[in-house]
């Protein structure tokens, strides 16, 4: 029976990329990727021949119906992302659902995600928390920000570089500049960097090195006060 594989692939270290991945890759009938430019780099440094059709954001709505039916018709296709898992903040959403609804079984492999370790090497509560993605550019931004000021779980985001300042700086007025977060920056790369503090001491460090590369950021959770215990007896006892 023919299926759909979402496949991840390495953030940045390809030793990340696993060898139940790369045989899924090399079995597969098509590879649906989100840059055929990028993901070709990836096929070509594991030996990976199989045919690649770009499959993203500007071409999924009008490419589904078409892979419904050679899905259908016994092929087996495989989903990768420029990076990471597909689905998370990228393609893969609309034709899950789509496979779903036509009877096409799906199997996501696991693999690379860059808010997990985000998330966990941050130091804040894990056990419950928010996956927020890219927050709206401006309309419902306010919106949203007043939601997640109220929030108790750890919230995490994905930032693009060159939007952290400003981002790091609108926390201030909704979280308060003493709220704890963490800014992981090209992880699992040279270069990473987590950076952990207040909204205002990462604000600073930010604003001496400019950012760069992929970023998330984890925020704590608003502080949970427990109202005092009243008292057993009445005022009028």
């Amino acid at each position: 029976m023919s299926k759909l594989y979402i496949v991840p692939t390495p953030i940045g270290n390809l030793e990340d990329m696993t060898f139940r991945a790369i045989r899924i890759l090399k079995e597969v009938d098509l590879i649906l990727a989100e840059d055929t430019r990028t993901s070709g780099k990836l096929l070509k440094h594991f030996e990976i021949g199989t045919h690649m059709y770009s499959h993203h954001m500007h071409n999924e709505h009008k490419t589904i119906e078409n892979l419904i039916s050679r899905l259908k018709a016994g092929e087996n296709i495989a989903l990768i992302s420029d990076a990471g898992t597909p689905a998370i903040s990228d393609p893969g959403f609309l034709l899950t659902r789509a496979c779903v609804e036509n009877g096409v079984e799906v199997e996501c492999l696991p693999g690379a995600t860059a808010f997990v370790p985000a998330l966990v090497n941050s130091g804040l509560p894990n056990d419950k928390f928010i996956f927020e993605g890219f927050l709206p550019d401006k309309k419902g931004k306010q919106t949203r920000y007043l939601a997640l000021a109220e929030e108790t779980r750890t919230m995490i985001l994905y930032v693009s570089p060159h939007k952290l300042l400003k981002t790091l700086a609108e926390f201030i007025p909704y979280f308060g500049e003493d709220r704890q977060i963490s800014v992981s920056r090209e992880l699992s790369k040279l270069h990473e960097e987590n950076v952990r503090g207040t909204v205002r001491e990462v604000l600073n460090h930010f604003e001496k090195i400019a950012p760069r590369g992929e970023i998330v950021v984890v925020v704590g959770g608003k502080p949970i006060t427990k109202e005092p215990k009243k008292s057993k007896f009445s005022p009028e006892e």
